[in-house]
């Protein structure tokens, strides 16, 4: 009698391999370059102080280009969705780990290099010692654009775990590591009382409706063609996409800004956009590059904060009229688009992608 029979009979059967989603690589692009919009308009934002009083023409073209952005990270979480519980579900335990450490690893080096280029520069006064020690347990200013990552990971790993329970797999040190983060940060509040210390943030957790864009997300991606094609329909969702990001808009100068990820009008906004994207035909001429750049999209995501500060100050002005506050965010969110990826394909291309993303 054979002891791996139960085992091999649990195991689930290998899963065929689909067709390339090309349209997936264009929400995943879109979203990098909305994140790359998001803050070269905070950067025009900050130079009027959050108030139109100090340059209209600045403000409202930052506010419009900060509202269509707004769905850059509820598309990340989206695409990962699908990615784990449609696209390509994990394996086992060990597939989880590699696509996490593709992850975390470039993460890890980036927070390192914005670290230290902030030091050459001078522009924090905290220590860097003590901001790295910080970046273990949570997002720091120097890098505040990997904030979404310390959520990120967490759900993917969530999300893994669930889906080879699903399958019948016992899933032992993924389950660990997801225990592990769900005690973390009232092990590390309980430590930090008894040794007398400053207690770090701990940012490795996920909000409610982090989990809800991943999830909702792998369901609008995995619709079938004909539930989403027709130039009527896409043409139906763009304009609800047009009304999400007036929306959004109001509700950022009325309300609080920036709009939270989690409100009403983010959601419609990034629920339209991707209603409008899913299973669009990519000409086959285009699919090459669309995938080599969806491929860099990660590391161009990770670099882009260091072209964009570095260019700001050239092109942003509180003083600027219409034309030149248009073309501030137009021309510095071109630039930032072209150095990142440029930058991410280059290092693909000398393979240290596992290193930089």
């Amino acid at each position: 009698m054979r002891a791996s029979a139960p085992e091999e009979a649990r195991a689930p059967s290998p899963r065929p391999r689909g067709e390339h989603r090309y349209d997936i690589d264009l929400v995943r692009v879109l979203a990098s370059v909305g994140v790359i919009v998001c803050h070269a308009a905070g950067e025009m934002m900050k130079a009027v102080d959050r108030t139109p009083a100090e340059g209209g023409p600045v403000y409202w073209t930052a506010l419009a280009g900060d509202a269509l952005s707004r769905c850059a990270v509820p598309l990340f979480f989206a695409i990962a969705g699908w990615v784990v519980l449609s696209g390509a579900p994990p394996r086992d335990g060990g597939q989880i780990r590699r696509r996490l450490t593709r992850i975390v690893v470039p993460m890890a080096v980036w927070t390192a290099v914005y670290l230290l280029w902030d030091r050459v520069r001078g522009v924090h006064t905290d220590p860097t010692r003590d901001l790295a020690w910080d970046a273990l347990f949570g997002s720091v200013r120097p890098a505040f654009h990997l904030w979404y990552l310390y959520a990120y990971v967490p759900v993917i790993l969530l999300l893994s775990v669930l889906v080879l329970i699903r399958a019948g797999r016992r899933p032992w040190g993924a389950g660990a590591a997801l225990l592990g983060l769900a005690l973390a940060p009232t092990l590390i509040g309980d430590l930090a009382r008894l040794l007398d210390v400053e207690r770090p943030a701990f940012g490795w957790q996920f909000g409610v409706y982090q989990i809800v864009y991943a999830v909702v997300g792998a369901v609008l991606l995995s619709l079938p063609g004909h539930a989403v094609a027709g130039r009527g329909r896409r043409l139906v969702w763009l304009a609800g996409g047009l009304c999400a990001w007036a929306a959004v808009a109001v509700y950022e100068h009325r309300v609080h800004f920036p709009s939270p990820y989690a409100s009403v009008v983010v959601a419609l906004l990034a629920g339209t956009l991707l209603m409008a994207l899913a299973r669009i035909r990519v000409p086959e001429r285009f699919r090459p590059l669309l995938g080599r750049l969806a491929g860099a999209s990660f590391g161009a995501y990770l670099v882009h904060l260091l072209f964009l500060e570095a260019v700001a100050p050239r092109v942003v002005s509180a003083d600027a009229g219409w034309p030149g506050a248009v073309g501030g965010l137009a021309g510095l969110t071109g630039v930032t688009v072209v150095l990142s990826f440029a930058a991410a394909l280059l290092w693909t291309r000398l393979r240290l992608g596992r290193w930089l993303g």
